[in-house]
Parts: C-alpha cells; structure tokens; sequence
C-alpha cells in the first residue's frame, strides 16, 4: 500500500515540483516551467508534462541549480520529509551549490568599498541600481500623474 498523495504510474511536472517542495505554489512552479527553468531529461518541458520515476531533473531556483533524480512520485503536497523521498540530488549538483554558496559568503558586501562610512546621495542612488531598486531621477512616486508643461488653473 502507497502513503496518501503518492501515485503509481506518472504524474504531471508542476505538480510533482510543487510537491516536492521545488516552489511554495503550484503557480509557481507553472511559470518556473514554462519560463525555461526547468528541464526534464535535457530538454525544456511544458508543466503538463509527466514525471516518471528515473527521469532527470534540473531545476532552477533563484541563483541555485538543483539536478535530481525523480525517485518518487506525488500529486500532493506532504511534509518535508516525505517531499526529500521524491527525488535524490546528484552530488556534482550538490557541490557545485556549496561553491556558489562559500564565493557569495567571501565575496565583499555590496557598498564596502565606499569610504568615510555614511554614503553620500550619489553613493546611495549608485548603491540602489545595483541592487534593482533604483528609481531614476525624480524620487518616488507620488500616485499622481505627472504635471504637463502647461498649467490652466495659472491664468
């Protein structure tokens, strides 16, 4: 007899991914799917696709690369115990994951070669479109719509 959620013969892609705990939200896993994040036996794959046990999986999350082994099969989410059963991680997969992870834990934080401590304006507008916050020139944004050149209510 299976335990509750596991099948048999196959089961669809973002489903199995969401299972096994690859993405909080089977939406989630749909679009990693179908923006090219995933790929099934070498090849990209559409979410319906089905898993079967044995295939090879890579799976991109974030800056991390995971290449598994399907070794079970689910169509609902369990415990995170139970979603480790499903798949077993190659070690070339799982080394090259620590690498990455001891090169960002080395590597100088962003904004440590500013000197003097406090950045300056520019400094900190730098600092923001490294990091992908940066608005441009103008601030924030104040929910209204920009001024034109012309105004009526002046005469």
């Amino acid at each position: 007899m299976t335990p509750p959620g596991l099948d048999e013969g196959r089961v669809r892609l973002d489903k199995w991914l969401w299972a096994a705990r690859f993405f909080k939200t089977r939406s989630a896993a749909t679009e990693a799917v179908q923006g090219g994040r995933v790929h099934l036996n070498g090849a990209r794959a559409k979410p319906a696709r089905d898993v079967r046990t044995g295939d090879m999986i890579e799976v991109t999350v974030g800056e991390a690369t995971f290449h598994v082994e399907v070794t079970g099969l689910a169509d609902r989410r369990g415990s995170a115990a139970q979603a480790a059963l499903l798949y077993r991680e190659t070690t070339e997969s799982r080394e090259r994951r620590e690498r990455l992870r001891e090169q960002r834990r080395m590597a100088a934080p962003l904004g440590s070669d500013l000197v003097g401590g406090r950045p300056e304006k520019r400094d900190r507008r730098r600092l923001d479109a490294l990091r992908g916050g940066g608005r441009g020139r103008g601030g924030a944004p104040t929910g209204r719509p920009p001024r034109s050149g012309r105004d009526d209510d002046r005469g």
